[in-house]
């Protein structure tokens, strides 16, 4: 009977330790946690960008350094994109767990965010063309050229070059301000720009290590040191202190270097980390100032910016207006409503055949796109125009495809016996379509043009990406400099209320006004 039990017993544990490792080997595995990290590979090189024959792929010492940062987390990273500008407020939505973007450190952004050890050490260098000779060194900035025109110097939008520049250069050059790197760079070999300052590993992976930008030099020693920092959430005081152990332990390994030493960052100024760790604070750092003086310090800048805003759109509408004019005139010259005998001939085809493709080109393409190849691509073929005039004429030309489309449908409106009885009593085509069809023709049209003008008067906004700081631009860089996302958006959405909606008065004043006058 012993024997029995015992022999029982083993198979009893036995079968029970089976069953154990049936179950451990049919559950699913827990799933590894994801550090989600928030960047913008439109930045490009060298943070986060991709090969030029793999597009599919991203790379960057930013990818790598997230991967480590995940390792050591016991996560698996999760990249997600962002518009650069806009990733804090990526972070505070709770989209991303940190933003890791070559975002340096400002007190502004410590007092809504917390703030990492600092994980690189940056400077900032000076970019002009090669064979510029009067502009060799910071100091050389500041002057204007030999015929008195001011340097223009293009910069990342709130970038530590942007603030930079602005407090050295603001009285003494023209500072443009773009959303992306390489806009700034290219500017210079086209002769929009004269210089460029940007941080540290941007120029030397664009202007040395790829050579992307072979007529472009660094000149003068780089100044104004400053950190990258990992941005979190700031209730979120468990992830930064784990994020800074983290950064800690892969520099004491030195896997911090050898990821910045294949992408040739490693520089001397980088040992200088594990001191700026000891008196460093992650924790949420006191607001210099109040909501409201940032308020009411940024109001002259934003009424100036609505200035440009109105400027663009007063000044684009009337081209566009005349453009679309004589467009529609072109294409409908043989309509019988304008005189013509209604008769299509190959000649007459041919004749309206650009205006034709002008109008379905340009209405089938962005207004963006339209912006981009006025400003940089022009230049290519020698053309330079200025950033406020190449928006109005971008703006300009989006909007006279739209306008042509409406004259000929105001034109087609018109009885043909209009034209016909001015003829009859002799007066000249010309004349007679002048005087008598575009008259009716514009009054019909004059509601739908006025909607237009709304709509224009919005998409000046458009013009933000070739450095025209009108209000959504200044929205942007006053946002980004005080991270008072909310409070900016209702100031200028209140500068947008005023200007618009007069106009909203009057599209609906014309249109009752034109519904009385049908109705008499």
């Amino acid at each position: 009977m012993p024997l029995l039990a015992f022999a029982s017993g083993r198979w009893i544990l036995a079968w029970h330790v089976l069953l154990m490792a049936v179950a451990a080997l049919g559950a699913p595995a827990q799933a590894q946690e994801v550090l989600r990290w928030g960047a913008d590979k439109e930045g490009g090189a060298p943070y986060v960008f991709s090969p030029d024959d793999e597009p599919d792929r991203l790379i960057g010492f930013e990818i790598e350094l997230a991967d480590a940062l995940a390792a050591k987390l016991n996560s698996r990273s999760e990249f997600v994109q962002g518009q650069w500008d806009q990733l804090l407020s990526v972070l505070r939505r709770e989209d991303v767990d940190i933003v890791l973007n070559g975002y340096e450190y400002t007190p502004d952004r410590a007092s809504q965010y917390l703030a990492s050890y600092p994980y690189y050490v940056y400077e900032l260098g000076l970019a002009v063309l090669r064979d510029d000779a009067e502009t060799r060194s910071w100091d050389d900035l500041g002057q204007p050229y030999k015929d008195g025109r001011r340097k223009r110097i293009g910069v990342l939008t709130q970038s530590a070059a942007d603030l930079y520049v602005t407090a050295r250069y603001e009285a003494s050059c023209e500072i443009f301000r773009f959303d992306g790197v390489t806009e700034c760079l290219r500017g210079i070999e086209t002769g929009q720009l004269d210089a460029s300052v940007q941080d540290g590993p941007i120029l030397a992976h664009y202007v040395f290590q790829a050579a992307k930008f072979p007529s472009l030099a660094v000149v003068d020693k780089p100044v104004a040191p400053g950190y990258y920092v990992v941005y979190v959430r700031p209730e979120d005081k468990a992830r930064v202190e784990a994020v800074n152990r983290a950064i800690r332990e892969l520099y004491d390994e030195g896997k911090l270097r050898q990821i910045y030493d294949r992408y040739g960052l490693w520089n001397a100024a980088q040992n200088s980390l594990p001191e700026v760790w000891k008196t460093w604070d992650s924790s949420l750092h006191e607001r210099r100032t109040t909501a409201w003086r940032s308020l009411v310090a940024y109001f002259p800048k934003f009424a100036i910016a609505a200035s440009v805003t109105v400027l663009l759109s007063i000044i684009s509408m009337p081209l566009a207006i005349l453009i679309g004019l004589l467009v529609s005139i072109v294409r409908m010259w043989s309509s019988p409503v304008l005189g013509g005998s209604g008769r299509t001939t190959w000649l007459g085809r041919l004749a309206r055949a650009p205006f034709t493709i002008y109008v379905e080109l340009v209405r089938g393409s962005p207004l963006a796109f339209q912006l981009f190849v006025v400003f940089f691509v022009l230049p290519e073929i020698g053309i330079r125009i200025p950033p406020f005039w190449s928006g109005v004429i971008a703006l300009a030309i989006n909007y006279s495809a739209y306008e042509a489309e409406i004259f000929r449908l105001g034109l087609q409106a018109i009885p043909k016996g209009q034209i016909e009885a001015a003829l009859a009593l002799g007066m000249p085509r010309m004349l007679a379509v002048r005087r008598i069809i575009l008259p009716q023709a514009v009054r019909l049209v004059i509601p739908a043009t006025a909607n237009d003008f709304i709509a224009l008067f919005k998409d000046t906004a458009v013009c933000s990406v070739i450095a025209v700081e009108e209000l959504s631009k200044q929205y942007s860089m006053a946002a980004k400099s005080t991270t008072l996302f909310l409070e900016m958006a209702v100031m200028a959405s209140v500068l947008y209320l005023s200007m618009s909606y007069p106009l909203s008065l009057l599209a609906t004043f014309l249109e009752k006004k034109l519904k009385r006058e049908q109705n008499a």
